[in-house]
């Protein structure tokens, strides 16, 4: 499997995680030291600016919305690799809400995440 291959099964891994709510296996994804950037960090947790780092903060991050939001699920609209990255697009579904159309970049480097950043309208 060519490096490509392997940062496409890392995204395909991500989103069973994700829509599982399986932090473990999610967290297992990032380096100890990772960073993410989200809108909706800037909306719900203002003093981050939009950024977390390490998987503590991750962890913590998910798991307020996996309780906030028990409905959410991420449905993969495509994704797009290179040997460094990915850019995944999907649909962010939450009951009683409108679906939002997201994009993410996942930076990977020996086989983890080392950064996220989500695009969203």
């Amino acid at each position: 499997m060519n490096k490509i291959e392997k940062n496409k099964l890392i995204a395909h891994k991500w989103f069973r995680a994700f829509n599982g709510k399986d932090l473990t296996n999610l967290l297992a994804l990032y380096h100890p030291k990772a960073k993410h950037y989200s809108p909706k960090l800037k909306i719900n947790r203002p003093e981050t600016n939009g950024l977390i780092v390490g998987k503590e903060a991750l962890e913590s991050w998910w798991q307020d919305a996996f309780t906030r939001l028990p409905s959410l699920y991420y449905d993969v609209v495509k994704l797009t690799a290179s040997e460094e990255q990915v850019f995944m697009e999907y649909v962010r579904k939450v009951s009683g809400e409108e679906d939002l159309y997201v994009g993410e970049v996942l930076v990977i480097d020996n086989g983890v995440i080392v950064a996220s950043r989500v695009f969203h309208s």
